[in-house]
């Protein structure tokens, strides 16, 4: 380290983090499908969220991407913040770490589309 440079605290990197998304989404998918709804409908959320159109969404979970990375590409919607209530007893709109609020927003998305939730509501229309 260079004379005089700070040194930053970085706290330890999350494992979910480093984990492809693709990995996730198969879950994503079969909650979703156990409850009667759609891949079609998973890809739906996870565009609204990301801003990916369908050909980069199924490139980036084709090639493996970490879910680091994917956040990092994506354009998060605006009305993301509107995302709110629990996953796993976490509330998401108290997630510090803007990572794995993103993370959280995009659990708590399949969680209600799995749940019945009309489209409309778990899209914020």
């Amino acid at each position: 380290m260079a004379l005089g440079a700070a040194r930053r605290y970085r706290p330890p990197m999350h494992r979910i983090y480093s984990t492809s998304v693709a990995s996730v989404y198969a879950h994503y998918v079969t909650k979703a499908e156990r409850k009667g709804r759609t891949r079609a409908e998973v890809d739906e959320v996870v565009r609204w969220l990301t801003g990916f159109d369908d050909v980069t969404l199924h490139r980036h979970l084709d090639e493996g991407t970490t879910f680091e990375d994917f956040f990092a590409a994506a354009k998060l919607n605006p009305k993301a913040s509107l995302i709110t209530g629990s996953v796993c007893g976490v509330k998401v709109q108290e997630v510090e770490d803007p990572l794995m609020r993103r993370i959280r927003y995009l659990d708590k998305l399949v969680d209600e589309l799995a749940k019945g939730r009309p489209m409309e509501k778990v899209l914020r229309a």
